[in-house]
């Protein structure tokens, strides 16, 4: 079960993470020059780029990012076995 589990969220990560790093790197960069350096001129060009807005898929890929990243937190938490019922063994004397 869990070498399923590694193999879907190594596909998972191959397709979706240079648009998660993506986002994560511009989004880095956009409170940086707008809290630190006071760019505005950068930080409306960095928030068309953040955003896709830049590349005209504003539409889609924030969705798209999110179901990856969604994928990503449950076959990565399925992996732990954090998730998952343990049993116990039953004590003599206990029901």
């Amino acid at each position: 079960m869990k070498n399923t589990l590694r193999q879907y969220h190594r596909f998972i990560a191959l397709m979706f993470g240079l648009p998660l790093c993506f986002t994560a790197l511009t989004g880095i960069s956009l409170a940086i020059a707008d809290q630190w350096l006071h760019q505005e001129a950068w930080v409306a060009f960095l928030i068309t780029v953040h955003t896709f807005q830049l590349f005209k898929l504003d539409a889609i890929l924030p969705v798209v990012n999110g179901l990856g990243l969604m994928g990503l937190v449950a076959t990565g938490l399925s992996m732990t076995g954090l998730v998952t019922k343990r049993h116990r063994a039953k004590r003599t004397g206990e029901r």
